[in-house]
């Protein structure tokens, strides 16, 4: 007998579309903040690295304390949808504070202003809406290929944004005359569209009651009842939290180094429109990958081959990458773009069924449901990783001489977007495929299932047996 279906396709989309509004904030954000900072505010890429990094210190408890604060919610909307509604007001305003900052102050007051509005954007609101968001998919079905379809449904939307985003907003603040107050009023086009797509999103689904959740579960304990150290002990407990909170970290890291782009495109490739290009070899095949990743799951009998496997084509891909940047073809790198992107698809699309697999083994084998919590690895992952990457790329760039005013950089920078661009990348991909060759965490769970219900049905004869006698 098949799995019990929670969802209808409209569920699906309505729950995956909510990945447009997390991808106005965040490739917007990862893709142009830095290069709007210092080629168009005029600040030193170095200290706006420095200041990314610092916000890390604020914001990096947060992403537990809030996956507490949505296991224990209770209210008519169930869990974690309040706080997905709610935190993405905060993620509006806060976007558009940090491509509002104001050209008439004082250079410490403007690094002041962005540094707030970051962190407060970072810390608080995203973590607490993107948290939420993610949660939603163990919280309103129990059916294994459902959660897969929503992680793809999910990721195919985000790819979609992040292509959108990538490819035109280059020239829609051209269109707009440039400058600061063009920046400005893109970020309030951007933020007023995700504000209505989250809310879409998050009403297009309806979280399982608490009885339905914890149906057929033999072990009913205080579950709910851990406070903020013990859930953070519980945390890392799991071996595999910690490599999928590794996983998103270093894909961060990759994504903020591609991101860094814009300025390879622009000083190196001598056209800045070519950005746009490159971001349709990386999110058209990741879509591509994405549509067919619940059936190679299904036809492989678990996520674990096809994520090992899939690595392995993106570090093929990315290795020849390198080799055509420096043969100077832009179209052996799109080519070889394209394939890395493939291979890094079906990870994408079934991350969030691991993770539910990750909370299921912490079940197993503590007896605790942490759902809210365990997915703090996604905004952990998506800050940690995208903050530092970007800090780095402004510590790469100022170490290298890099001046926002110039039209032609020196030698020095040069060769550093060389580095950033094309090698950083491949030795990322290497790191992921190795981690990904030890997330065994389903192979995990059916060993410790199996061990359980021995142990029951042994119970179940030693009982019948003692009472016959």
């Amino acid at each position: 007998m098949g799995e019990k279906q929670y969802l209808k396709w409209y569920n699906k989309v309505g729950y995956g579309c909510g990945d447009i509004a997390g991808n106005v904030v965040y490739a917007f954000l990862s893709s142009f903040v830095m290069i709007y900072l210092t080629n168009t505010i005029g600040l030193s890429a170095g200290i706006v690295g420095t200041l990314i990094a610092l916000s890390k210190l604020f914001d990096g408890f947060t992403d537990i304390f809030f996956g507490t604060m949505i296991d224990k919610t209770r209210s008519r909307l169930g869990r974690a949808r309040p706080w997905m509604l709610y935190g993405y007001i905060g993620c509006a305003v806060t976007l558009v504070a940090i491509f509002a900052v104001p050209v008439n102050i004082g250079t410490t007051a403007q690094y002041a202003w962005f540094f707030i509005a970051y962190t407060l954007l970072n810390g608080v609101f995203y973590t607490a809406n993107n948290i939420a968001y993610s949660a939603l998919t163990s919280l309103v079905t129990k059916n294994s290929k459902e959660r897969v379809q929503m992680g793809s449904y999910r990721f195919i939307f985000a790819f979609a944004t992040s292509l959108l985003i990538q490819s035109v907003t280059v020239n829609f603040v051209a269109q707009l005359g440039g400058g600061a107050a063009a920046w400005r009023i893109v970020a309030v086009v951007y933020a007023l569209l995700g504000l209505i797509v989250n809310t879409v999103s998050a009403l297009s689904v309806k979280e399982l009651s608490e009885e339905e959740l914890s149906a057929g579960e033999e072990k009913k304990t205080e579950e709910e009842k851990y406070g903020l150290l013990q859930g953070f002990k519980i945390l890392v407990s799991n071996k595999f939290y910690l490599m999928i909170c590794g996983v998103y970290i270093l894909q961060q890291l990759y994504g903020a180094m591609i991101n860094a782009g814009i300025y390879y495109m622009t000083y190196v490739l001598k056209n800045e429109n070519l950005y746009g290009v490159f971001s349709w070899a990386i999110n058209i095949p990741l879509i591509i990958a994405l549509v067919f990743t619940p059936t190679l799951v299904g036809r492989w009998k678990g996520m674990y081959k096809l994520n090992l496997r899939g690595y392995m084509i993106a570090v093929i891909g990315r290795l020849f990458v390198v080799v055509a940047g420096y043969m100077g073809s832009v179209p052996l790198m799109l080519l070889f773009t394209a394939l890395a992107a493939l291979g890094q698809g079906p990870w994408q699309g079934d991350m969030n069924a691991v993770i539910a697999s990750c909370s299921e083994y912490t079940f197993l084998t503590k007896g605790k449901r942490v759902d809210g919590t365990m997915y703090s690895c996604t905004s952990l992952g998506v800050k940690l990783g995208g903050g530092l990457g970007t800090a780095l790329a402004g510590w790469l760039l100022e170490f290298s001489g890099f001046e926002g005013k110039l039209d032609i950089q020196p030698d020095s920078c040069i060769n550093m977007l060389y580095f950033m661009y094309l090698w950083l990348p491949l030795l990322l991909d290497v790191m992921i495929m190795l981690v990904l060759s030890r997330m065994k965490v389903e192979e995990a769970n059916e060993i410790l299932r199996a061990k359980q219900n021995f142990v029951l049905e042994d119970s179940k004869e030693n009982g019948n047996g003692s009472g016959e006698g």
